[in-house]
């Protein structure tokens, strides 16, 4: 249920309200707005008799049943963005950032490279995996701890916050140690028990939406991560499974403003893996924006036909350098910030 405070209500009252919430069992999310605050009681549905004991404290102004299976990730609970905040900038509330950087972590001198010319270009965040999920178990499965050690390298050199890929719940502790961001792969997407792990840490999250997932599914997922007290979340549209085989998953557009229309939290999207192909990622990613997009994460490799994995779908630097450009011209359009390193 939802508890509206009163305008005006005094800080004394929100706390009662706040420990009847927990009395009951039930988790307080308080969102404080310009003129209004709105407490969360996060729960089991509320009867008709715990809605009156409420609606009847001191600084209430109404109560109101949350409709939406996904509680904290609603608008209902929180109906302004969210907006993140990285030393390069924000992201959400018409704040835009772009992360880029290799698909997976291959070398020090590659990915290095990869960091400086991504911050050159106007990227506010290095991407890269260190650890590589993949279809065939033959494949490059990244270089592990040595690979987080490189993105730290290339932290400290560049300034450029990291997000990484986590595969388990045994690796989040690591990863959390290196990396300023974690990332939810499309295939973890509902690893329910790697959700919950990712939500017991002080670092933003990039979840990944499934091939196959709904978007309410996609929200549910989300919840899994919130639930356990960590709020910042980010939800990535990186392509859908459907019968079209030309590019290697079909980008979900509309899934930027609809999922803008239920929830807070930001979203962007991935134009890489949906594309397949280097030659289609620029113009899906300025869709993705256009749609409304609060960033993007994009590969890009210094020799794209040397990588070790998905080498026919990361931009060239000159690609990437144009991709920048035509975003910053499209942003600009939209009223919108692009939140991009300091050069110097």
């Amino acid at each position: 249920m939802l508890i509206v405070m009163k305008r005006g209500h005094t800080e004394a009252e929100l706390e009662e309200v706040v420990r009847e919430i927990e009395k009951v069992g039930y988790r307080p999310h308080v969102s404080r707005g310009v003129e209004t605050t709105l407490v969360g009681a996060i729960g089991r549905g509320p009867t008709p008799e715990l809605m009156e004991h409420f609606r009847a404290l001191p600084g209430v102004a109404e109560v109101i049943p949350i409709s939406k299976p996904y509680k904290l990730a609603s608008l209902e609970v929180q109906p302004f963005p969210t907006v993140l905040e990285f030393p390069t900038g924000k992201t959400g509330g018409g704040h835009v950032l772009i992360a880029a950087g290799p698909c997976g972590v291959e070398s020090r001198e590659q990915t290095l490279k990869a960091a400086r010319y991504v911050k050159a270009h106007g990227a506010g965040m290095l991407r890269g995996g260190a650890f590589k999920p993949r279809t065939s178990p033959y494949a490059f499965q990244g270089l592990g701890l040595e690979g987080l050690k490189i993105l730290a390298e290339a932290r400290r050199e560049t300034g450029l916050p990291v997000v990484t890929e986590v595969l388990a719940p045994e690796q989040v502790e690591l990863v959390a140690e290196y990396a300023d961001a974690l990332q939810i792969g499309a295939r973890n997407a509902q690893n329910f028990a790697l959700l919950q792990a990712v939500g017991e840490v002080k670092k933003p999250v990039l979840l990944k939406r499934g091939m196959s997932m709904t978007l309410e599914e996609f929200l549910m997922s989300a919840e899994y991560i919130l639930s356990r007290g960590n709020m910042q979340v980010i939800l990535v549209e990186r392509g859908i499974r459907t019968f079209e085989k030309t590019t290697r998953f079909t980008l979900d557009v509309s899934a930027v403003p609809v999922l803008k229309s239920f929830t807070h939290l930001p979203v962007w999207v991935d134009p890489s893996h949906p594309a397949g192909k280097r030659e289609w990622v620029i113009p899906l990613a300025l869709a993705g924006l256009a749609a409304g997009a609060d960033g993007l994460i994009v590969e890009t490799h210094p020799e794209p036909e040397k990588a070790l994995s998905d080498a026919a779908q990361q931009l060239h630097e000159h690609e990437f350098a144009e991709l920048m450009q035509k975003a910053k011209r499209l942003l600009e359009a939209l009223d919108k910030t692009l939140s991009a390193p300091v050069l110097g």
